[in-house]
């Protein structure tokens, strides 16, 4: 019997120094994790800030991936939420606040537990990378909730790593969709032709997007300046293509509504006639082209069509890329001159 009491004492003791122990936690807790993507700032922002790409990246999910996810008319932008349900309960998470492309605020709700703020931070790092901050804090808790948290090893054991996996899935699947694209043969049209202000450029093959990108602004900053109008998108005008030699000779050509007169010797005037055309439309990044192309040469060998020797090669962008920075999302329209 003495025994007995020793050993209800001493559960008791341990019992009290438990209780101590919880009681003297911290009363908040902070988790945060970084990683750099290798995309630009506003894609990563739009994947974030819309609730249904979350299940695509989420650790807890793949983890469990029995959890049940219930996505609201709403995913989108503030005010925009879901909630998902396990073998621990029922969660909501809700978008409270957001400056786009750079901070999203949220409030994330696990059954009776206290509400804990979540916070995203996007800082473009320059050649179209992105630091993505992921933090969760919350304050004020209270003693079944520390309690909770000691027994599971920490908020930093519980939360942390499905943080740094959350980021490296997230980085995965924007991967993924930025590279997305499709290539549609539409067959044979008639191309409009028209007058163009143009600047005719020589380089390697291998740096064409590179100097292209250079030779662009030159062209319409000059059209800018004497207040021309552009009469459409601009396009790259191939004057030859020599895979041999690896070199290339290009024009790049902004489209105007009448002949210009030009007082720049690099900046010329040009003028195409209506001819008779294969189009195809590419639908993601410039680095398709080279397939684009070929897709566009089978077409004409196997329906019969006479490539015309030294005819027009036109690769139109009607897509920004600064204005619209997914490259899933740019549209290139090639014309290749037949007979």
């Amino acid at each position: 019997m003495k025994a007995l009491k020793y050993i209800l004492l001493l559960l008791l003791i341990l019992v009290i120094g438990f209780a101590i122990y919880i009681a003297v936690q911290p009363n908040s807790f902070e988790v945060t994790r970084t990683r750099t993507i290798n995309a630009p700032q506003p894609v990563v922002y739009s994947n974030v800030i819309d609730f249904k790409n979350w299940e695509s990246w989420s650790s807890w999910v793949e983890e469990n991936p029995e959890t049940v996810i219930t996505l609201p008319e709403n995913t989108e932008g503030v005010g925009g939420s879901y909630t998902w349900e396990d073998d621990d309960g029922v969660g909501k998470m809700t978008t409270t606040a957001a400056d786009p492309f750079n901070f999203i605020s949220q409030e994330m709700q696990f059954g009776d537990f206290p509400s804990s703020d979540v916070e995203w931070n996007f800082e473009s790092k320059g050649n179209n990378t992105t630091e993505v901050t992921w933090t969760i804090s919350g304050d004020n808790l209270p003693f079944q909730f520390k309690m909770f948290s000691a027994l599971m090893g920490g908020m930093e054991k519980q939360i942390g790593p499905h943080f740094e996996r959350g980021l490296v899935m997230l980085d995965s699947v924007i991967q993924k969709e930025m590279k997305v694209y499709s290539i549609n043969v539409e067959g044979v049209t008639q191309h409009s032709g028209g007058y163009y202000l143009y600047k005719t450029t020589s380089c390697k093959m291998s740096d064409f997007q590179q100097v292209m990108q250079q030779e662009f602004p030159k062209v319409g900053a000059y059209a800018i300046s004497h207040n021309i109008t552009f009469a459409g998108a601009p396009f790259v005008l191939y004057e030859k293509w020599d895979e041999e030699n690896n070199a290339v000779i290009f024009s790049t050509c902004i489209p105007t509504n009448s002949r210009i007169i030009s007082n720049d010797p690099e900046i010329l005037t040009g003028q195409l006639e209506s001819f008779k055309a294969i189009k195809t439309i590419l639908i993601g990044d410039y680095d398709n082209l080279k397939e684009a192309w070929e897709k566009t040469m089978t077409y004409a060998e196997n329906n019969g069509l006479n490539i015309v020797e030294g005819g027009a090669r036109i690769e139109i962008y009607p897509t920004d890329p600064s204005q619209t920075p997914n490259p899933a999302d740019w549209k290139t329209e090639i014309y290749i001159e037949v007979e």
